[in-house]
């Protein structure tokens, strides 16, 4: 139907009448291919509990919303953000300092592995700053509802939280290396590091089997 089109520029125009007549047509269509293919397979449209299974999914989504592991995984998100914003001046003090000594030409190589160091201890706090609360929200909203098919240990909620918990790993190592060239701000880091192991505990206390779940492609 695309293809058909290509030759009249009204079917792509938004303000045109021609735009909202092919996609009607469109959705038209869809709905008579969704119905053949359902009679083809004996699936009564008709007979589908829709809204209760809505309803199911909307309420296991606000629950894993006001979950402690997911309210703990949000907080640790918004100390990350107060952290950089209140220390941003660190890094730029960090820069100076960094290039001062190479200008005087100490340790060149020393000084650009520093550098390297703190840039990717941040972006690794950065990647998986809001990630862990993600994959504990749809791992808790999950928890109830995986496929029949699947086994205990091998269902989507424990799969989340895998990843969730390998975000805690890798955010608690890095804050570690910061703290290693920042030490005049171990007060700080350590609290947020104290919050972000309570919350690795508590998550595998709740998911018990989850640090063995196989991802594809990445657990042999």
């Amino acid at each position: 139907m695309d293809e058909e089109d290509n030759s009249d520029p009204r079917a792509r125009d938004l303000n045109n009448e021609a735009f909202w007549n092919k996609l009607q047509s469109i959705f038209k269509q869809t709905a008579e291919m969704i119905k053949e293919l359902a009679e083809e397979m004996g699936i009564d449209l008709n007979s589908l509990d829709t809204d209760s299974r809505f309803n199911d999914i909307s309420l296991q989504m606000a629950k894993a919303d006001n979950h402690k592991l997911v309210i703990a995984a949000r907080r640790y998100a918004k100390m990350v953000d107060n952290w950089f914003e209140l220390e941003y001046l660190l890094f730029e003090q960090k820069q100076d300092e960094l290039n001062t000594l190479l200008k005087i030409g100490l340790d060149e190589n020393g000084l650009h592995a520093e550098a390297a160091g703190i840039q990717d201890a941040v972006e690794v706090i950065r990647w998986y700053q809001h990630q862990i609360e993600v994959k504990l929200n749809r791992a808790i909203t999950r928890d109830d509802l995986f496929d029949e098919e699947d086994t205990i240990l091998q269902n989507d909620a424990n799969g989340s939280v895998k990843v969730a918990l390998i975000g805690m790993d890798r955010s608690i190592g890095a804050w570690g290396k910061l703290q290693g060239h920042f030490p005049e701000k171990t007060d700080s880091i350590l609290d947020i590091l104290l919050h972000l192991d309570r919350l690795r505990r508590r998550t595998k206390e709740l998911f018990p089997q989850a640090r063995s779940f196989k991802r594809p492609g990445f657990d042999t």
